[in-house]
């Protein structure tokens, strides 16, 4: 047994790794008969609809022309974590997958009468207050409940005063370990595992795609790498809890002929942070991905404008569009965002970088923050002029947010900048949450609402939609040549 110091000096007790049971089993307690063997059911749930606050914001996106049509198509995707973890169960456990936006009372009450063994949730920090009731109501009702997931990993002591059990960080090593212990009557409190290499994610069990009911998504994930070499200050991805890991082409291709049992022709979006870190991998990847009828998207940086190899292997790789952090027209503000200013170094390199890209037929999906430090008023038209510029196929504004576990949030909290202590509901990349250090709060909620006025106008969305149309006859122009 070892201890797992929490943030404000108190210590839980967690389970040790073992590494025994870190593989799923291929036949639950193999030293019993069939007739021995107890059936387990498991619910996995997962929350990840979010609400904007801003009252003023949420109406203008329902009647914003451009904003409305744009979340029409906004990615539905299953929680690949949820799925994950499906696949490190024993085979004497019955699995449901439920996703769960609305939590509708009726609902509930069925989830109760249903009488799972256990339910695990995972969520969004936005979501979290809504988990917390959800989880509370279910213990009240004799339910064991598990939290994991990004949220529960960096807020854990909180998050278990409303869980039987949390999972911090990487479940893959420790999952089995829980389900263990679970069956013995011998459940701990926290789960952690440490962060050596975990040999699962490199090579393990394809997730459990059969559990999902394809009808209902649009897209559907498929995670070939963890975590990010850059430290943005803003940044609360998967980094937070994992190293850099890339899985192994040979996993990729199992798991991608599992989604295509399914789906002959499926939209697939990589849960990655930044793909193409390591470039000799990549192009394994790519080839790859190229001998499947596949499209996909994915997020990464902008050095992959820089390689025309790599573009002449992601267009016939049939990869429809890049998400790309390119944050602030402003070079002061992006010096701040990383300890290396590598986003710095780069801006004079970002108009060349996205048209190469799109002139391979790949839509890129400009992603700007506002509300940095160091910017005021002026920023907002500044990144209106940098959006124009690029001729970017499609394009995304945010406002800076401060995600629990963030350098971001531990900055703002020891300057006394944020507007209240429990804001996780305001986390949904909308809602401004802290002070900013040159401008009001009210000129950047207003500053936010004009621009977004603008960007999703009429005339700037019909704008992007004849370059995404370019680049996706560019794309099919490609591939028949290819072909």
């Amino acid at each position: 047994m070892k201890r797992f110091s929490l943030h404000d000096g108190d210590e839980i007790k967690i389970s040790t790794y073992n590494p025994d049971l870190t593989q799923p089993l291929i036949r639950a307690n193999q030293n019993k008969s069939l007739f021995e063997i107890k059936t387990r059911r498991l619910l996995l749930v997962s929350m990840s609809g979010v609400r904007i606050k801003n009252e003023k914001l949420l109406k203008s996106g329902m009647t914003l022309p451009g904003f409305l049509e744009r979340s029409e198509v906004i990615a539905s995707l299953p929680n690949l974590g949820l799925l994950t973890i499906a696949a490190y169960t024993p085979a004497n456990w019955e699995i449901e997958y439920q996703d769960i936006d609305l939590l509708d009372e009726e609902d509930i009450h069925k989830i109760v009468d249903a009488n799972f063994d256990l339910i695990g949730i995972s969520f969004l920090t936005a979501r979290a207050y809504d988990a917390y009731r959800f989880a509370d109501f279910l213990r009240a009702c004799n339910q064991t409940v598990v939290f994991g997931g990004l949220h529960t990993s960096l807020v854990p002591k909180e998050s278990a005063q409303h869980a039987d059990t949390i999972v911090v960080g990487e479940a893959e090593p420790v999952w089995g370990q829980l389900i263990h212990d679970f069956e013995n009557d011998h459940l701990r409190k926290v789960y952690q595992a440490s962060n050596k290499s975990i040999p699962g994610f490199i090579d393990g069990p394809v997730p459990r795609y059969d559990l999902l009911d394809f009808s209902k998504y649009n897209r559907i994930t498929l995670q070939t790498t963890r975590g990010c070499p850059l430290h943005c200050e803003f940044c609360g991805a998967s980094h937070l809890i994992s190293p850099v890991r890339r899985k192994s082409i040979q996993q990729i291709r199992k798991e991608l002929e599992a989604i295509l049992g399914r789906w002959p022709r499926p939209f697939i979006e990589l849960a990655d942070d930044n793909t193409f870190v390591n470039k000799s991998w990549t192009r394994e990847l790519l080839e790859l991905f190229a001998q499947y009828p596949i499209k996909w998207f994915t997020e990464t940086d902008i050095s992959i404008g820089e390689d025309p190899e790599l573009l002449d292997l992601l267009a016939r790789s049939h990869c429809a569009q890049l998400l790309i952090g390119l944050e602030s027209p402003n070079p002061g503000t992006l010096s701040q965002m990383d300890p290396g200013k590598w986003k710095a170094r780069k801006q004079s390199a970002v108009s060349q970088s996205v048209l190469q890209i799109q002139n391979h037929g790949i839509s890129v999906n400009g992603c700007f923050i506002l509300g940095n430090d160091g910017e005021d008023v002026n920023s907002f038209r500044f990144t209106l002029e940098m959006i124009d510029q690029l001729n970017l196929a499609e394009t995304q504004i945010t406002v800076l947010t401060p995600f629990p576990g963030t350098k971001l949030y531990q900055r703002l909290k020891k300057e006394g900048r944020l507007l209240k202590n429990d804001f996780w509901d305001q986390c949904t990349l909308f809602d401004v949450c802290f002070q900013p250090d040159r401008m009001s709060v009210e000129e950047l909620e207003s500053g936010f609402f004009d621009l977004m006025q603008e960007v999703y106008s009429r005339d700037r969305v019909q704008i992007r939609k004849t370059r995404l149309n370019e680049c996706i006859r560019t794309r099919a122009s490609l591939t028949t040549q290819i072909d």
